[in-house]
This record gives structure tokens, C-alpha cells and sequence, in this order.
């Protein structure tokens, strides 16, 4: 009878487990935005324009293009998530990309062609909260990274 040593199971630092974390949630909400219920007004969901009335959990305005952009971010959370770096990466400029994504939906009209993801009040406040929180992740978690590797 063999014995089979097992390779110990790699360890994510907790940049890569954030990263990943968020990565999950950005696909669950993606998926969930295809569901009716838990988007109402499902019906009304077009593929991209402030037309769509379709809202996730009855508040997140949302559209095709919308959950796409979603699916798309967990996508790259899962994939980034594989490096320290390319976590601290996608934690950064996923935050950055969001905090301009609430500055575009401050400035424009909400009823205007402008407003083709679509948003709303409420999705503006969480991109506010997702930008500050992404970035504030990957500044607290890659803090200690950076200080080994200067005084190495």
C-alpha cells in the first residue's frame, strides 16, 4: 500500500482572499440581476438605456449591460486574486473605477441617453461605498507587502 503526500494547499494572503471575496459577490450580484424576483420589474429590462426599469432587490437599477459589467468584475476577481499583486491590483483600480463610475452618475441626468448602464440614486451611494471600500482594502492588505519588500 502507497502513501500519497498531498501538496500543502497554497495560502492566500488576505489581499488575495479580499480580492476573491469580492470577486464572488460581484458574480453573485451579476447572476442574481438575471433572476426574476430578485430583480422586479424583470420584464422591463433592456439590454442598455435608462429605460430599463428592472431593479435588483428592488432598488439597484439595472440592465443587460449593467450585470454584465458585474459578471465581468467578479470575473476579473477571481483571475486576479491568483497573485498577491494582481489582487492589491484589481482591489485598487477596481475601487478607482468605481469612484468614477458615482462621479459620472452624480453629474449627469438620470433621464437622459447619458444614462445608458443604467443608474440611479441608490446605485450611485454603493459605487461611492464599493470605491471607497475596494481601495481602502487594497491600501490596509498590501500595506505590510510593501514595507518587507523596501526593507529587504
Amino acid at each position: 500500500m502507497s502513501t500519497h503526500a498531498r501538496a500543502p494547499r497554497p495560502t492566500r494572503t488576505p489581499v488575495q482572499q479580499a480580492a476573491l471575496l469580492v470577486g464572488v459577490v460581484f458574480l453573485l450580484v451579476g447572476v442574481a440581476g438575471f433572476i426574476p424576483g430578485i430583480t422586479t420589474h424583470y420584464d422591463t429590462m433592456e439590454f442598455a438605456a435608462h429605460h430599463s426599469e428592472a431593479e435588483l432587490l428592488g432598488l439597484f437599477q439595472v440592465s443587460v449591460l449593467h450585470n454584465l459589467v458585474h459578471l465581468a468584475f467578479g470575473v476579473a476577481g477571481l483571475a486576479l486574486s491568483r497573485t498577491p499583486s494582481g489582487a492589491g491590483l484589481y482591489l485598487f483600480a477596481g475601487g478607482a473605477i468605481y469612484l468614477v463610475l458615482w462621479l459620472y452618475g452624480m453629474v449627469i441626468d438620470h433621464d437622459s441617453a447619458a444614462n445608458f448602464v443604467p443608474l440611479n440614486t441608490a446605485d450611485n451611494w454603493l459605487h461611492l461605498a464599493l470605491g471607497l471600500g475596494m481601495i481602502a482594502l487594497a491600501a490596509l492588505l498590501t500595506r505590510g507587502r510593501r514595507t518587507a519588500r523596501t526593507t529587504a
